[in-house]
């Protein structure tokens, strides 16, 4: 059995992970979620996050197992997990971006943006307080638009605004720190948010040891927990 560590993406927390992590446990894994700062319910003030200390955070909790971990990294955490594992390279035994972005040495979550794409058009910035917002009316089609109204209202209760920082510092990775570490990517195909095509192109540039597939859009963890904890799950293996 494996050890997983799962970390969410931006405006969400640990709870977004909650189906997964019963779907892992019930298959006899471990199985450690987390809030990043200013997420879910951490209090961390806006003004005092940064990128480094989301890495911080992740670097924490791969080292509190006995064992290498599988790090799980959602969308914006994907560019989370390749700094952690440039950090702190032996503590994990592979990296999983589902669905996330997989960036190349010194560029941002910023730079990896599509111009013109759906979600660089409802990002909202507030500049007074640091932080960004996806438009109210784009949530459910970028977001959820395979999840029942139950989990969409869940989640429109418990997501937050993302704050700025973090998305215009740049990973600074090598061949010897995050090259060392074993990555899967597990693509989702009607995603809205960081479409297929994207999804491929980082893939294509940056490579991956294996790669999966789930139907799904942005969310998998709400919409098909069951296939994406065997998704997780398979990508030990391949």
């Amino acid at each position: 059995m494996s050890t997983f560590v799962l970390v969410h993406g931006a405006y969400h927390g640990a709870w977004c992970w909650h189906k997964v992590a019963s779907e892992l446990e019930a298959r006899g894994h471990d199985v450690f979620a987390f809030d990043l700062p200013a997420h879910g319910v951490d209090t961390t003030p806006v003004q005092d996050v940064s990128f480094e200390g989301y890495v911080d955070r992740v670097c924490r909790a791969v080292s509190k197992p006995d064992e290498a971990v599988i790090l799980v990294g959602h969308s914006m955490a994907g560019m989370v997990i390749t700094q952690a594992a440039e950090r702190c390279p032996g503590e994990i035994e592979s990296l999983v971006y589902l669905t996330a972005y997989l960036p190349p040495d010194d560029e941002s979550m910023i730079d990896q943006r599509v111009e013109g794409s759906l979600i660089s058009r409802s990002f909202v910035v507030d500049e007074s307080r640091g932080v960004g917002v996806i438009a109210k009316d784009k949530l459910e089609e970028l977001f959820y638009a395979d999840c029942s109204e139950s989990d969409i209202a869940l989640a429109r209760a418990l997501l937050r605004p993302e704050p700025l920082e973090p998305l215009s510092a740049p990973v600074s990775v090598s061949e010897a720190g995050f090259g060392s570490v074993r990555r899967v990517y597990v693509q989702c195909e009607n995603d809205q948010a960081i479409t297929i095509d994207q999804q491929r192109a980082m893939i294509a540039d940056r490579s991956a040891d294996a790669v999966l597939t789930l139907q799904a859009s942005h969310s998998p963890f709400l919409s098909i927990p069951t296939e994406t904890a065997e998704t997780l799950t398979a990508a030990v293996e391949v």
